[in-house]
């Protein structure tokens, strides 16, 4: 009877957490050739397509690049540069044929789907934003005359600078010297050609220069208590959820609500100065690792739970020739040699057995910072909704084999067995695993298929359970 319970308290649990299923998301990566030591474009495809990468964004229009991206099916989106800004938005017949040489000549054996129009343009030291969202129309023109403005989207990345709120994440705001000059008109124009908002979004940054208020468990996606924001009640588990979440308050509070997003640059950096808190490899591998994990699992944002996002990891190399700080030319996936900086999957395939290698070990109840890990309430592990099947069956094959789980109640005809879903049976292992390893942190994650509740359940739920119970009770007695 008590078996029995605990199946239908962990059902219910998974049922009631996680019933709103997001789509997945999807991962692609930034291939910047800041450097003079870098493999050829054909290598460059040819890595790619072994990672299973399926998106890949560029700097420029490298012909080499464009060419080697021919027949990969990697979808690809381009950049018109800063310095290009000014021509384009004054002379349509530039506009034009820089389509006509960039987009058209390649277009669609090589896969571009969309064309960002300026990078960070509002930080840009050249002064290039009063040229932007013309620049923008006249790209977007030339699109129309091939007849491709269906198939490629235009948009400009803006960096979290362009915000004049962020924290907390309700209270975001665009600054106020940007809306009526061009952020109203740009998302004038995404709105009316069914485009997107492009967003560079680096925890990291904020992490390092707020270390002694940001917990870095927060910024890396790993397991922590949460942060409420108090205007909008909501609980954030990363920075990167509440910084994404307020660019999309600053997009509501311009009634932009129908705007939807693709974060065009985030990522770690393994490397950096001894004044850089924060990038290790470690720190890197975790970042990246548990965003991929969280992305492909289901790519909502406590804002908008049901969203996917698409997001670009920033960067496939380390660039030797960029300017700036240590960590400018650390945050490569790989080296330029094509070895991997740290190993991490970028995947479905590959987060079947990911688990991030930082996670503190069973038995350690320390924090980072030296505190204690209150392990004392009573806590389960219960499946994901959100996880795909072939992930969560991976999962719970761990737990019932290698994991050393007790399985046995959940077996054709056991107390456990109904209800007989993939869901339910992943809680009942996953919990197996978490109480026999005796809630430690990191023992209930398998590659993000699991979660941790603290909730009892309300009294309605013990009444209705109940009365379940009893019927069991019956029908198998």
């Amino acid at each position: 009877m008590e078996k029995l319970t605990i199946c239908l308290l962990l059902f219910a649990f998974s049922l009631s957490l996680f019933s709103s299923i997001a789509d997945a998301g999807s991962i692609g990566i930034n291939y910047g050739r800041v450097a003079n030591n870098l493999p050829s474009a054909v290598k460059v495809i040819a890595l790619l397509k072994s990672q299973g990468v399926e998106r890949v964004k560029v700097y420029d229009t490298d012909p080499a690049v464009l060419k080697a991206l021919s027949g990969s099916d990697i979808k690809v989106t381009v950049n018109l540069p800063n310095e290009l800004l000014y021509n384009a938005a004054k002379r349509p017949s530039f506009a034009y044929s820089w389509v006509e040489k960039n987009v058209a000549a390649y277009y669609p054996s090589t896969q571009i789907e969309s064309i960002a129009v300026g990078n960070e343009v509002f930080v840009d030291p050249h002064n290039t934003t009063r040229f932007l969202v013309s620049a923008m129309k006249n790209v977007h023109q030339a699109l129309v005359k091939y007849n491709f403005h269906d198939k490629i989207k235009i948009s400009s990345p803006v960096a979290l600078s362009a915000l004049q709120n962020s924290y907390p994440s309700s209270a975001g705001s665009f600054r106020s010297e940007l809306v009526e000059p061009v952020i109203k008109p740009m998302l004038d124009f995404l709105r009316q050609t069914g485009s997107y908002l492009m967003v560079n979004c680096y925890p990291f940054f904020a992490y390092e220069s707020n270390s002694d208020v940001i917990s870095l468990d927060y910024a890396l996606f790993r397991e922590n208590p949460g942060v409420v924001d108090a205007g909008n009640g909501l609980r954030y588990f990363s920075l990167f959820d509440a910084q994404i979440d307020a660019v999309f308050a600053a997009l509501s509070a311009l009634k932009y609500n129908d705007i939807k997003m693709v974060v065009t640059e985030t990522g770690w950096p393994s490397k950096g100065d001894d004044t850089e808190i924060g990038a290790t490899v470690d720190n890197a591998a975790s970042y990246n690792g548990n965003l991929v994990r969280r992305i492909l699992i289901g790519g909502g944002t406590p804002l908008r739970p049901k969203e996917d996002l698409t997001v670009f990891l920033f960067a496939l190399f380390n660039e030797n020739k960029k300017p700036g700080p240590t960590s400018e030319r650390n945050f490569g996936l790989f080296y330029p040699n094509e070895r991997k900086v740290y190993n991490i999957p970028l995947t479905m395939e590959g987060l079947k057995h990911y688990v991030d290698r930082r996670l503190p070990v069973a038995g350690d109840q320390r924090t980072e910072k030296g505190g204690k890990v209150n392990v004392s309430g009573q806590t389960w592990c219960v499946a994901s909704g959100e996880a795909e099947k072939d992930h969560l069956q991976a999962a719970l094959d761990y737990a019932c084999g290698e994991g050393g789980a007790d399985c046995r109640s959940i077996q054709p005809g056991s107390t456990c067995y109904n209800p007989n879903t993939l869901e339910a049976h992943a809680s009942f292992a996953f919990n197996s695993y978490y109480q026999k390893k005796g809630r430690a942190m990191g023992s209930c994650y398998f590659g993000g298929a699991a979660f941790i509740v603290h909730q009892q359940p309300s009294k309605y739920t013990i009444s209705f359970l109940h009365n379940i119970i009893i019927l069991l009770f019956i029908l198998f007695n």
